[in-house]
């Protein structure tokens, strides 16, 4: 027995006809005699006599009725009280370099239509740290960007985005169309501290690694370096928009592979939540790529 044949099954009986009872119910009449005589075979035993005015409940039909109205109450209860549940529940969304920033909204907004009691908390983490703190347990779910070390967790790309070279806005650079990377690799860069994870320093520096330039932690500090110091380095390309400032341009680069944009989350954490976030957030991206550009 499953609770969509007891359901059937109540309706019938309540109805006492099958088409007054399909159409309280939405559907067909055939399907729903389908399910009554399986539910009747699953059962053993008539649970209908059919009637010149429509159905009437066997003894075992009158058995079955009761326990099948409670059998539906707790199930409504349960349900009830699983939603109940995540009332008030937060989850932790980390982010690194604006990763996916842009299909949030959309994510958001699908999440709270499944799961309305959810809310979902963002935390910046340092650039530092490409899993935007899932290591250390401080967040539920990352909005990152590939390279880094991936082992014990789950990820689920979302995109590619091109990259772009930061540089002082009176570099020769600046006026440029566009900049081949192998171009940046004598100019001072700014660089990630020791004990970073390798292959995301690998990729973000582009160069030697005992190339001068000073060390940063965040997005602002990069900044400051291309400001007030002269260093270049590479941005995700939607750092044009969301860092624009006077005194420092973006110009595109070829000859290095696109910021990979993903999910990531711990392969040892089995919440639905946590999949339903995920997932709302791979649904606005996949949506956001097929969108037409205006």
């Amino acid at each position: 027995m499953d609770l969509r044949a007891l359901r059937c099954f109540v309706a019938v009986a309540e109805e006492g006809h099958f088409g007054r009872a399909a159409a309280r119910l939405y559907i067909a009449q055939p399907p729903l005699s389908r399910r009554i005589r399986k539910l009747e075979a699953d059962l053993g035993c008539r649970l209908f006599d059919r009637i010149p005015t429509g159905a009437r409940l066997t003894p075992a039909g009158e058995v079955l009725l009761a326990e099948a109205r409670d059998l539906l109450e707790r199930a409504e209860r349960a349900r009830e009280r699983v939603r109940g549940a995540e009332a008030g529940r937060v989850l932790v969304l980390g982010t690194v370099a604006g990763a996916g920033l842009e299909v949030g909204p959309a994510a958001l907004a699908a999440l709270r239509r499944d799961h309305p009691g959810v809310r979902v908390r963002l935390r910046e983490a340092p650039i530092t740290d490409p899993t935007a703190g899932l290591r250390e347990g401080r967040v539920d779910l990352a909005l990152t960007r590939l390279p880094f070390d991936t082992e014990g967790l789950r990820i689920r790309p979302l995109g590619e985005e091109p990259v772009v070279a930061a540089v002082p806005a009176d570099d020769p650079f600046a006026t440029r169309p566009r900049l081949h990377v192998t171009e940046l690799a004598d100019r001072p860069h700014f660089r990630l501290p020791p004990g970073t994870d390798a292959q995301w320093r690998a990729y973000w520096l582009a160069t030697a690694e005992d190339a001068p330039g000073p060390v940063v932690a965040s997005v602002e500090e990069c900044l400051h370096t291309v400001l007030w110091e002269g260093t270049v380095g590479l941005f995700p390309a939607g750092a044009a928009q969301r860092h624009a400032r006077p005194g420092i341009a973006f110009v595109p680069v070829d000859g290095h592979p696109p910021s990979r944009v993903v999910t990531a989350w711990r392969a040892a954490v089995a919440d639905p939540l946590v999949g339903a976030l995920a997932d709302a957030l791979g649904h606005a991206a996949g949506h956001a790529r097929t969108r037409p550009h205006q």
